[in-house]
Parts: C-alpha cells; sequence; structure tokens
C-alpha cells in the first residue's frame, strides 16, 4: 500500500477528532519500557538474531510506528490549518 492510499485512508480517522483529541494524538509518545523492548528487538534484529516470534513482534512495532507517524502527520496538519 502507497504512503498516499494510507494518507487517504486515515482521513476519516483525524476528520472526525476535535483540536484536543489531535493535540493529544499529535504528543502520543511510547513508553519507556516499549522503547527498550524496541530498541532490544532492533538490536537482534541488526545482528541477525531474532528468533521468528520477535521477528513478528519487530515488523507489527515496526508497522504501528509507520501508522502512527502518518497519522500523526496528518493530525499535525490539521492543527496547523486551523491556527
Amino acid at each position: 500500500m502507497s504512503t498516499t492510499t494510507l494518507d487517504s485512508l486515515m482521513s476519516p480517522v483525524t476528520d472526525c477528532l476535535d483540536a484536543a483529541s489531535l493535540r493529544a494524538l499529535v504528543n502520543l509518545r511510547a513508553t519507556p519500557e516499549a522503547e527498550e523492548r524496541v530498541a532490544w528487538l532492533a538490536g537482534r534484529a541488526n545482528e541477525g538474531q531474532l528468533a521468528p516470534a520477535e521477528r513478528a513482534e519487530y515488523e507489527s512495532c515496526i508497522l504501528f510506528a509507520n501508522f502512527l507517524g502518518v497519522l500523526q502527520a496528518k493530525a499535525r496538519r490539521k492543527l496547523n490549518a486551523a491556527g
């Protein structure tokens, strides 16, 4: 799926959020524990040492991070357009 397609699929999500919800979405961050886990998985991935379950977990984290990044970018644009 292209970023453009993903972007257009997410428009209805940001369109139904008020300014406070958009700001909360923009400021959403992973917990320190989650960041630590992803960093650990990334290190193992770089070393070629991920077990199959770890690879699936790491790939899910990457997909979610990409999804959230696009959604946050859309939220920022909507907030900036509103002034």
